[in-house]
């Protein structure tokens, strides 16, 4: 969560706490659950538990994302990314569970408490991604002003999974860019209380 106005020191300070606080209680809510989804991971395919991949943050600055993995272990070619599809062979069972869920994305609160990635803003996207769509999509690196965040009113308004038309892509941007220049703390919490209800489950999630 973050004002708009990012040169009001004190409002932006008073919402990286509120970060800080309602993450790290989550944190600890949800530390069972992270520790039987680590062992199903463990148990069901070789590889490591958690998923790491360099992301832009705020300012454009790299950081490493966590996720739970739900793919098997694999080479990519150097500098691209392939984003899951339906039926992605790639996918393990629990990971194909994980991903329709959003309960891979768990980890991303120890990236909140790292002062990294915010509970509410637009999504990172694979570096890869980024350098492929900032000459499709107007503004597109417009959404690096402010900390990506673990959902998003794109992701509430049905535009999360795979990108697999320009026109999606340019939907999620829209959507983000509009989060930007409308936030407020209300407007954080309606996205908070609307992922819980219905933005963790969709048909775009494989």
């Amino acid at each position: 969560m973050r004002p708009l106005q990012f040169n009001n020191r004190v409002a932006l300070s008073y919402c990286n706490r509120q970060d800080i606080l309602i993450g790290g209680l989550i944190t600890l809510l949800i530390l069972p659950l992270c520790l039987f989804i680590a062992l199903a991971i463990k148990l069901s395919s070789p590889g490591p538990v958690v998923f790491k991949q360099y992301r832009t943050g705020i300012n454009g600055r790299k950081f490493k994302v966590y996720k739970f993995r739900s793919m098997v272990v694999h080479q990519e070619k150097s500098g691209s990314v392939t984003q899951a599809i339906r039926n992605d062979p790639r996918v393990t069972r629990i990971g194909a569970f994980l991903r329709r869920t959003s309960l891979d994305e768990l980890p991303q609160f120890f990236n909140v408490l790292q002062g990294r990635m915010s509970i509410v803003g637009p999504r990172p996207h694979a570096l890869a991604h980024n350098e492929y769509y900032k000459d499709l999509v107007e503004s597109y690196m417009q959404r690096h002003k402010v900390k990506p965040g673990i959902t998003g009113w794109a992701q509430v308004n049905g535009y999360r999974g795979e990108t697999d038309t320009l026109e999606k892509m340019q939907k999620r941007v829209e959507c983000d860019l509009w989060y930007i220049d409308n936030w407020s703390l209300w407007l954080d919490l309606k996205i908070i209380f609307w992922t819980i209800f219905k933005g963790f489950l969709g048909k775009t999630a494989y």
